[in-house]
């Protein structure tokens, strides 16, 4: 059996157990990352804790993700497979309290979780070949903290299954004033005349490593005009292009909205300009 990490110690991932009592089990009180490693090679590490670090500090749970301890983690939970294509998910919790309380407790240990998991390898790049996405459209019900990237996810479930209900790969939100937010497990970019739009930052999305990493490729293979600005609704209307990013996606090109085919049916070609940029770009970070 493979080796996960819990609270500094290596464990077989069948005897690995938190308290009943912790928060972040009752509460989903806690930050979590996922962080995509190709050839054993982590892609934004310094960028991943970075943004749980900010996390933790914004509710206030005492701890300090360093790069040089989680060098080390992450190679070791890679090492144990055969594949060297993994992905790694880190969750820090508050920790377990003697009582369920909603104020936060005071000296409790953080429990700190990650383990390591196959993701596909990447594939050559063709228009023909790539995957491409399908998406439904509805109104961002979720909380009004959406910049940290919580382990309490239950708003981004019940988007997301809305779209799986629908037949569809993902949802994108927009807010009361019809304005793009991102989607329920990704940011977004809209392309339209060569123009790659994407939502500014704020409070409303998630602060996504990937989208950092291509707006800065972008910038780095020039010839490419990056806008972040606010997206309304009706630009889905007629753009030539939507892109989902995360970790997993990286660049995900949609082709197809609610009954609407973009485009041709296939991936765009600024997808391909861009995820070429991308590649050539993300291990850098």
């Amino acid at each position: 059996m493979a080796h996960v990490l819990l609270n500094g110690s290596f464990v077989d991932e069948t005897k690995a157990s938190i308290s009943p009592m912790d928060r972040g089990f009752l509460f989903g009180d806690g930050i979590y990352e996922v962080i995509p490693c190709y050839g054993g090679r982590p892609v934004g590490l310094k960028l991943h804790l970075q943004r749980m670090n900010n996390g933790l500090q914004e509710i206030g749970i005492q701890y300090e993700a360093k790069i040089e301890e989680w060098q080390e983690t992450i190679k070791h939970l890679v090492s144990q497979y055969e594949t060297p294509d993994m992905g790694v998910y880190i969750h820090v919790s508050r920790g377990a309290d003697t009582k369920r309380y909603h104020a936060y407790p005071q000296n409790v240990t953080p429990t700190v979780f990650a383990y390591a998991f196959k993701i596909p390898s990447p594939q050559p790049l063709d228009r023909d070949k790539a995957k491409g996405f399908t998406v439904t459209v509805t109104e961002d019900l979720r909380w009004q903290r959406c910049h940290i990237k919580s382990t309490s996810l239950l708003g981004n479930v019940m988007h997301f299954q809305q779209g799986q209900d629908a037949g569809k790969d993902e949802v994108i939100l927009y807010n009361e004033h019809g304005q793009i937010t991102e989607a329920a497990a990704c940011n977004i970019f809209v392309v339209k005349d060569d123009v790659i739009y994407t939502p500014p930052l704020d409070n409303q999305l998630l602060p996504g490593i990937t989208r950092r990493i291509i707006i800065d490729s972008l910038a780095h293979a020039g010839g490419f005009d990056v806008r972040e600005e606010p997206i309304a609704l009706s630009m889905l209307d007629d753009c030539d292009e939507v892109w989902l990013t995360s970790s997993s996606k990286e660049i995900g090109p949609v082709i197809k909205i609610d009954d609407r085919t973009l485009g041709d049916g296939r991936p765009g070609k600024m997808w391909l300009a861009a995820q070429t940029a991308y590649n050539a770009y993300k291990f850098t970070c």
